[in-house]
């Protein structure tokens, strides 16, 4: 689950990886034969891998002591939890600082509730696999089959299980009652799948985009064949069965918990932490656990499907859902059955990351060395400290235990071609096209070339938070400079690029390049000049108003051009009563407001007389450039707000700004 509105901002995507009966891997668009260019230009030599440490519980303690606490108080966090599960046992496991600020509460490990968010969703896939198991469920059948209502066809194919598993069904973002305020407005899971069903914008099985609908949906359909809620099942199949006596999917929190659930803060300093979280999208999210509790499902995972002789799945089972299922680009990292894979250091590795508002989480599998590894923490921190230290904190702990010295890599001869030919801006596969569409093309990533063909990505930052520096090592495929990490860019068959993918990134998504209009240095310009124009002709309009008056003349015009003048200065004040409503939703949506629905009915009725108006500016601004009255300068200014108005009429058209869609 990602926090509440970090769905629409790519850089927080998470707000979130074979047997031989395993699907065909999903690929994207295929790129044309591109003829390799001769790597000549020697890679820089690999650092010497470290030495190993071994990963013993008291080397483990030194490591994470000596950097969890800075982290947590540099980072203004509260408080975390971190286990590691080792051969099928548990090897370590710590509470740091505060599960509660004001009373002084440590955290610990086998006591204390966090809320892992979106690992949520591995209990969800096993669930779906325990009933593949049990014949009742098959990975490759229409969900409608599974259903008490029906996903509208398109694109000749329908959605499956496994397109649900591995993010492929095609479905656009939903954020619409994700979260709501009180336990008491809940729907039932299925009332709220009818009601905010999501439009399907891509073919099932072709694009990765992360959706907390798709699991919903899936724990819905377990819910459906098994006969039980789904809190029941996953109480019932799975944490009890794993001796996780402390977790629960339940909300509100049943009483049983409550001391121990720990506080979610945005801040450790803030003095009143955040409400716990009603999540709508129970499967994809509303799991509160302990750390240990945690360990028990990590271990099962690793050990064939069972913790402490009770198997909840089979090995093939288990082998299965651990299988490549799809990715994006060669050679990348993509999805098995659920769990997304996050291969490193020479290592089979699989995991899933989960984040609320306040709570920030990761679980990783390291199926070749038998380690699992679960850390969460129960503040954003400052400047979103507890995202960026996660990250290090696993990396360092894979350095420090399994080092690794990557192979060597040449950089292609000349690079320049190609950096210029990915620079630009990219946007989200994970998206909203029916409404709030503007606010999901303001979260753009950049790629930029630099002079010696290397290419920076913005959202790709090293722990300094300075963007990472890629150089071309074949055919518009990306390394890490001074890492081991690769970025592809995808073509299409027509051999213009697509989108990119990374392992530097978690493959959640796609990014999706934009067209020139949709960039966002584009968009800040034209936005900049309509605004300005718009501004700018309000004040000459009422200043001329006011000169007018004080001295007792008329506006020397012919009765129709003065009228068309009117509406078109009445235009600009809609489209900026239309641009700073829009700015005022965006506002209201970083704080959850409840009057979304109310304040985009006014925003459509505002866009539809903003487009009337931009018409008018239009058709006004033609007629003064043509004909008159006024000066060379005159006539410049009204052609430069025509021009603006252009642009808004695409604007509006383009965002769904005036299109009455209420689906977010």
């Amino acid at each position: 689950m990602m926090s509440r509105w970090a769905a629409a901002w790519v850089a927080l995507a998470v707000f979130a990886s074979g047997l031989a009966v395993a699907a065909p891997a999903v690929t994207g668009p295929a790129s044309p034969p591109i003829p390799a260019k001769p790597a000549t230009v020697a890679a820089a030599p690999a650092e010497p891998a470290e030495e190993s440490h071994e990963l013993t519980a008291e080397d483990a303690k030194t490591f994470f002591d000596g950097m969890i606490p800075y982290a947590i108080d540099h980072g203004n966090i509260a408080g975390s939890v971190l286990v590691i599960v080792k051969d099928g046992k548990i090897l370590f496991a710590q509470g740091y600082g505060y599960a509660d600020e004001a009373k002084h509460k440590s955290v610990i490990p086998d006591e204390t509730l966090f809320r892992p968010g979106s690992v949520s969703k591995l209990f969800t896939w096993t669930a779906v696999m325990q009933q593949v198991q049990a014949g009742k469920l098959d990975l490759d059948r229409d969900v409608n089959d599974y259903l008490d209502f029906k996903i509208p066809e398109k694109f000749g194919k329908p959605i499956t299980l496994r397109n649900l598993m591995t993010h492929t069904p095609g479905f656009e973002e939903g954020i619409h009652d994700a979260f709501v305020k009180n336990a008491s407005d809940l729907y039932p899971l299925g009332d709220y799948l009818k009601k905010r069903m999501p439009a399907r914008i891509y073919p099932p099985g072709e694009v990765t985009a992360y959706s907390n609908y798709g699991c919903s949906l899936a724990g819905y359909i377990v819910e459906r064949v098994s006969g039980e809620k789904y809190a029941d099942y996953i109480a019932n199949h799975i944490l009890k069965p794993l001796g996780m006596t402390h977790s629960t999917f339940e909300q509100p929190l049943p009483k049983q918990y409550e001391a121990d659930m720990s506080k979610g803060y945005q801040q450790a300093s803030d003095e009143k932490p955040v409400p716990f979280e009603n999540i709508e999208t129970a499967p994809a999210g509303a799991l509160s656990a302990t750390g240990t509790d945690m360990a028990h499902f990590m271990i099962a995972h690793l050990n064939n499907g069972s913790y402490n002789g009770v198997s909840i799945l089979s090995p093939a089972v288990v082998a299965l859902m651990h299988s490549p299922q799809s990715k994006m680009a060669p050679g990348v990292n993509g999805f098995d059955l659920g769990f997304y894979q996050e291969n490193r250091n020479g290592l089979r590795i699989i995991g899933h990351a989960g984040d609320t508002d306040p709570f920030h989480s990761d679980l990783h599998l390291l199926l070749d060395k038998n380690v699992g590894v679960f850390m969460s923490f129960n503040s954003l921190g400052k400047e979103g400290e507890s995202d960026k230290f996660r990250t290090t904190l696993f990396r360092a702990f894979l350095d420090r235990y399994f080092p690794y010295k990557a192979p060597e890599e040449a950089t292609v001869a000349d690079p320049k071609p190609d950096a210029a030919r990915v620079a630009g801006f990219y946007g989200s596969s994970r998206k909203i096209t029916s409404s709030l569409v503007l606010l999901f093309a303001i979260g753009q990533s950049e790629v930029a070339a630099k002079p010696d063909g290397t290419i920076t990505i913005d959202v790709l930052k090293d722990g300094a938070g300075n963007p990472k520096v890629w150089r071309e090592v074949g055919p518009l495929v990306y390394r890490e400079v001074g890492g081991q990490t690769h970025t592809r860019f995808v073509t299409d068959a027509n051999g213009n690029v697509s989108y990119w993918i990374s392992d530097d990134f978690l493959p959640v998504l796609t990014f999706q390049r934009m067209s020139f209009l949709e960039q966002l240095n584009v968009m800040k310009v034209m936005m900049g000049v309509l605004v300005g124009s718009l501004v700018l002709t309000m004040v000459t309009w009422i200043g001329g108003w006011i000169v007018r008056r004080r001295f007792g003349k008329s506006l020397d015009m012919p009765e129709g051009a003065a009228r068309l003048r009117l509406f078109s200065r009445l235009g600009a004040v809609a489209l900026l009563l239309m641009f700073a409503g829009w700015a005022g939703l965006f506002s209201a949506l970083s704080i959850g407001n409840e009057h979304i629905g109310t304040m985009l009915m006014a925003l459509y009725v505002i866009g539809v007389l903003a487009l009337v108006g931009a018409v008018a500016i239009v058709i006004e601004a033609a007629s003064r450039v043509l004909r008159g009255p006024g000066g060379w300068l005159v006539r410049i200014s009204e052609l430069v707000l025509g021009v603006s108005a252009l642009y808004a009429i695409w604007a509006i058209y383009a965002y769904g700004l005036a299109n009455f869609n209420f689906t977010y």
